[in-house]
């Protein structure tokens, strides 16, 4: 199973990114999918996750900045960040939790990372 995120990149305080992250390979299903990040010197904190039938939660420091999508037929997540700010700088991590089968338990996997600057 390979993770491959995009969209990250340097924007303005205010504005805004979206990012991308398609799972691929030997996938029977996915269960929940979320977003990381890390920030230089800090600690990894979970952002956003979504389950499978939609429900959603955010970290305080996003929400209503900040809006997690997924689309189940394409393993697809997105991350829509808004109004963004400088403490939202970090490198973002895409995690799915995923089975290979119908009878294998379902484990953690990760995308490269993708780095979202948003100077002060």
């Amino acid at each position: 199973v390979q993770l491959q995120a995009s969209g990250g990149g340097l924007v303005q305080a205010g504005g805004s990114l979206r990012l991308s992250c398609t799972a691929s390979g030997n996938i029977f299903s996915i269960n929940d999918m979320g977003w990381y990040r890390q920030a230089p010197g800090k600690q990894p904190e979970l952002v956003a996750v979504i389950g499978r039938g939609g429900l959603t939660d955010y970290t305080d420091s996003v929400k209503g900045r900040f809006t997690i999508s997924r689309d189940n037929a394409k393993n697809t997540i997105y991350l829509q960040m808004n109004s963004l700010k400088s403490d939202d700088t970090a490198v973002y991590y895409c995690n799915i939790q995923g089975r290979r089968t119908i009878l294998a338990s379902a484990k953690n996997y990760w995308g490269q990372g993708t780095l979202v600057t948003s100077p002060a």
